[in-house]
């Protein structure tokens, strides 16, 4: 029995949806890398160690702290800026406190501006890396060890940049299964 010329485009139309679907999945961790890779829109490089040298000329870095919607933590910078040589490394800290009777858990996004600094802006280490957990009344200095790559003055725009921008945002996560426990409240029983 052939098939008819509506179920082979029928078919078709189905295969087509079923690739849209597929590939729409597959583009947040494409652009995530993609971003990673190029430092497109602020995002920083990640690197185990320091540049492996420094140059004369200097670049200011303000750090910038914010939270989202419903985050009850208090989060900030411990220090608004810092001018650092390029190539240099950089010790930032942010401090983060846990206003609630109850223990929170929290994931720093970041990103840099301007954006043609991302590729260049480079972490070693980094508490946005993992996720942070704060008790009842806690309160947390948290380091970030930084350089700005000296190819930045190679670069076409990047040659011009003397100000960078280090954003964080702090997002509520689930409590990690061995806190959540912990942190149920207590229930009592009336008889």
């Amino acid at each position: 029995m052939a098939m008819t010329p509506q179920k082979k485009t029928g078919f078709a139309l189905l295969g087509v949806a079923a690739t849209m679907l597929s590939l729409s999945f597959a583009a947040v961790p494409f652009y995530d890398w993609f971003c990673r890779v190029t430092g497109y829109a602020g995002t920083v490089g990640v690197a185990g160690q320091g540049a492996d040298h420094m140059l004369d000329r200097t670049v200011l870095v303000r750090f910038d702290a914010s939270k989202e919607a419903g985050m009850p933590w208090d989060f900030k910078p411990q220090q608004v800026s810092m001018r650092i040589r390029i190539g240099e490394t950089g010790l930032a800290f942010y401090e983060a406190h846990n206003p609630t009777e109850r223990a929170v858990a929290g994931t720093a996004s970041y990103n840099v501006t301007p954006d043609m600094a991302g590729g260049y802006f480079t972490k070693i280490d980094c508490f946005c890396f993992e996720q942070q957990v704060l008790g009842p009344g806690e309160t947390a200095i948290m380091p970030v060890t930084f350089y700005v790559d000296p190819e930045i003055v190679n670069d076409r725009d990047g040659k011009y940049v003397k100000e960078i921008t280090l954003s964080y945002t702090f997002h509520e996560t689930a409590l990690p299964a061995e806190q959540a426990g912990l942190a149920a409240p207590a229930t009592s029983d009336v008889n």
